[in-house]
């Protein structure tokens, strides 16, 4: 029997209507990060305190789809706000849902009402702002700079007609046109200057879907004349866009924070402490330096063409996903998630246990489903695939419910299921529920580790690392839903 998958719209999350597979690769991951689509408008919902956000297990982070936020490359959650979110969640002791939003001012509505705890997008700390969030401790400090074309040749700067030197006196923007992001600082300190100096800047706001990152491509590309960002940004820009001239600073450094409700001053100062000791470490600013100094990384990510914001590929090996996935009922971005957790697209991957090939087959697993050579992209899918739906017939006549199946589908595929056989024995054994993957059976896997369990008389399979499962289908779910929010549905 197959099934699909939708995502409820209310919550954003994914329920399953079909069993879905899990790779056979353990990452651990101990906290995961899980995305979701902006939900449609609700009520407002009262402010969690901390304590709250404890009880419910997850804490709502707002942020957007950027070079430096969040973004997937080679199949892999990266960004700079998505690495310190990581390290929040695991000083918490909280998994974190990420809202991605595409607007500031749709962030701080979403702060505002309660849909969202905390806004983890760099924003520059500001008095207007402050009347509405509570920032927290400063992250890192950059000025504004302007951005604008760099003439071709030296003698484009004194030939008649043709482009002038780049302006180093903010004063020279009188009378220019320049476009920023809407709900960006880049507005009112423009005003400022126009204040300040007495001059009339032409200042057009764009639309707050289009990022910084947009415009500053668009100055390169010559469709506009100039434009604002903080210059950690615009120097990663100078990277893949080397006509562009960043050199002008119109402001100060900057305070970047992110930005909890007032009414969560527990939240706040949780957050704040968190990041007292992150800043006393080198690890902090290893993350800093990947994103905003790293100029060769930068332009790797933007060539290479898997690093995009609503990005269509995945890996080299998209194709033949697409071309197995409906096999197994799947959208071919979870099965896509699972070979990324067996194998990071390496079709050459080995385990310490003997598993080769994109989806991590054993020897004989491989033989018995059709691969002859399992370092074969498409021998291994198709033979990855054969077992997944193997598993999903197995499965479909002991687990009722289709999102715990799914669960059993993608902890056999880790672990095998003569394990997962054994763990639910142990629960029915222990008084809990044999049929539920969350929060049931996979307390028992995890105890397959402990002498006293996997010696008991209902286990046949002996032991077992059974962490390792109850974090990979974690993983492998929390990655899907990286996809399903990133990447276009194939048709």
């Amino acid at each position: 029997m197959k099934f699909a998958w939708r995502v409820d719209r209310r919550t954003g999350l994914i329920a399953a209507l079909v069993p879905l597979v899990a790779t056979a690769v353990a990452v651990v991951v101990a906290v995961g990060l899980r995305v979701r689509l902006a939900p449609d408008p609700e009520p407002e919902i009262p402010i969690a305190e901390l304590s709250e956000i404890r009880d419910r297990g997850y804490l709502i982070a707002a942020t957007t789809f950027s070079p430096h936020s969040y973004f997937i490359y080679r199949g892999q959650p990266m960004g700079y706000s998505y690495e310190l979110l990581e390290r929040l969640g695991e000083e918490l002791g909280l998994e974190i849902e990420l809202e991605v939003i595409d607007t500031i001012e749709e962030m701080f509505t979403a702060l505002e009402t309660g849909r969202v705890d905390l806004v983890a997008h760099p924003l520059s700390v500001t008095g207007a702002r402050r009347r509405r969030v509570a920032f927290t401790r400063t992250l890192y400090s950059t000025p504004q700079v302007l951005v604008q074309r760099r003439p071709e040749h030296e003698r484009d700067y004194h030939e008649e007609g043709a482009q002038r030197a780049p302006i180093r006196d903010p004063v020279e923007l009188d009378g220019k046109t320049v476009v920023v992001r809407r709900g960006s600082a880049y507005y009112p300190r423009l005003h400022n200057l126009m204040e300040e100096f007495g001059i009339e800047i032409d200042l057009l706001e764009a639309p707050g879907e289009l990022t910084t990152d947009e415009l500053i491509r668009r100055v390169a590309v010559g469709s506009l004349e100039y434009t604002v960002a903080d210059r950690n940004i615009a120097q990663v820009a100078t990277a893949s866009h080397r006509n562009l001239d960043i050199e002008t600073e119109i402001s100060l450094p900057q305070p970047i924070a992110w930005a909890v409700s007032p009414s969560a001053p527990d939240l706040l100062e949780a957050i704040n402490l968190w990041l007292n000791r992150e800043q006393q470490h080198a690890d902090y600013y290893v993350i800093y330096r990947r994103y905003f100094e790293r100029r060769a990384e930068a332009r790797a990510l933007a060539e290479e063409g898997f690093f995009a914001v609503g990005i269509q590929r995945l890996s080299p090996y998209d194709e033949v996903i697409k071309e197995h996935a409906p096999q197994i009922g799947w959208d071919w971005r979870l099965l896509a998630a699972l070979i990324f957790q067996e194998s990071r697209f390496n079709p050459r991957a080995r385990s310490w246990a003997g598993a080769r090939g994109l989806m991590q087959l054993m020897p004989a697993t491989a033989r018995a489903f059709g691969a002859q050579n399992p370092d074969d992209p498409h021998q291994s899918i198709a033979a990855g695939t054969r077992f997944i739906a193997w598993l999903q017939d197995y499965w479909e006549q002991r687990i009722p419910d289709d999102d715990e199946r799914l669960r059993f589908v993608l902890a056999s595929y880790n672990v095998g299921h003569g394990h997962v056989e054994d763990a639910r024995r142990l629960a029915a054994e222990h008084g809990a529920n044999p049929v539920v993957w969350s929060g049931q059976v996979e307390r028992f896997m995890r105890k397959k580790m402990q002498p006293e369990y996997y010696r008991h008389s209902v286990v046949k399979h002996g032991y077992a690392r059974g962490e390792e499962p109850v974090n990979y289908v974690r993983a492998v779910l929390s990655l899907y839903r990286h996809y399903v929010r990133l990447v276009g549905l194939a048709e």
